[in-house]
């Protein structure tokens, strides 16, 4: 199966390129985002694509646009690519991009938990808090919160690390009241999600939102939403606290990379073509369970 590990368009501009998706410039008030088939672990981009990733991914975030519209507005124009691309161009961005609005991120990962994994179990075992946010004792790794909770971290540039910061130091960094809406409409569409998703068979453990601001400053939602790569999905059929159920997600090759002996600092080791194979088969798997 073909892939697309970076895109070189001759009829738009590129303007960035991030860990998987690259921008093109349209005009003043629109951009070209482009989901590439890269993958990135532990803030580092792998040598070895993901086979067909970048559309899985563009579809299962252009299902959750529209199923939470209700809640947020997004970043979507409503044109389509094939007027804003050059023919010759389309073979690179058919399935994969959107025509966007230019907005002004909101500089942090909105990420909500409602389960606790990852990097949030090891706050707990440590300290008994996630992200400065103090928890009941007693809990076992993957246990469902009490509630959903919101632990942004940084926005870090390609190559470097996001960082958790409590809701105080997300304050500082953008305004309380801007910090105060992002924090209730990421816990909005997580709950949202959450329970469309579990209808589905999917539990939604924790996922990261993107905001930005329109020109009257709307907060807006952008970038992907609730795809495998912005979230950890388990199987709901296979949850039982106290252990990871296997995952829809990209924590496939996470584990795999962990294994490895990887010291998490680039280049990373080439990973096996069935691993990403699997990966894809998981990300497609997910696809199918949420949009079928």
């Amino acid at each position: 199966m073909s892939v697309i590990s970076t895109t070189n368009l001759k009829s738009l501009q590129k303007i960035y390129s991030g860990k998987v998706r690259d921008l093109y410039a349209i005009d003043d008030q629109r951009m070209l985002m482009v989901a590439t088939d890269r993958l990135s672990a532990f803030d580092v981009i792998l040598d070895d694509p993901i086979p067909a990733k970048g559309q899985i991914l563009t579809a299962i975030s252009n299902f959750w646009f529209a199923q939470l519209a209700d809640v947020v507005p997004n970043h979507f124009t409503g044109d389509r690519v094939e007027d804003v691309v050059d023919a010759e161009d389309l073979p690179q961005v058919e399935g994969r991009a959107v025509v966007v609005k230019r907005l002004k991120p909101v500089p942090i990962e909105a990420i909500v938990r409602g389960y606790l994994a990852g990097s949030g179990w090891k706050d707990y075992q440590k300290t008994g808090q996630v992200s400065g946010i103090a928890l009941p004792a007693g809990l076992v790794e993957a246990q469902q919160l009490p509630e959903p909770i919101f632990t942004p971290s940084t926005k870090a540039a390609v190559g470097d690390h996001d960082e958790s910061i409590s809701f105080a130091q997300c304050a500082e960094l953008i305004g309380t009241d801007l910090a105060e809406r992002v924090r209730a409409t990421a816990i909005a569409l997580y709950r949202a999600a959450s329970q469309y998703a579990l209808s589905r068979g999917i539990i939604i453990c924790d996922t990261k939102f993107e905001f930005g601001l329109d020109q009257n400053g709307t907060l807006t939602l952008m970038d992907e939403v609730l795809t495998p790569d912005s979230s950890r999905f388990w199987p709901a059929d296979q949850y039982r606290p106290g252990s990871n159920p296997p995952s829809f997600d990209k924590q496939f090759v996470r584990d795999w990379l962990e294994a490895s002996g990887w010291n998490k600092r680039p280049p990373a080791p080439a990973v096996p073509l069935d691993v990403r194979q699997k990966t894809a088969d998981k990300y497609r798997e997910a696809l199918t369970r949420l949009t079928a």
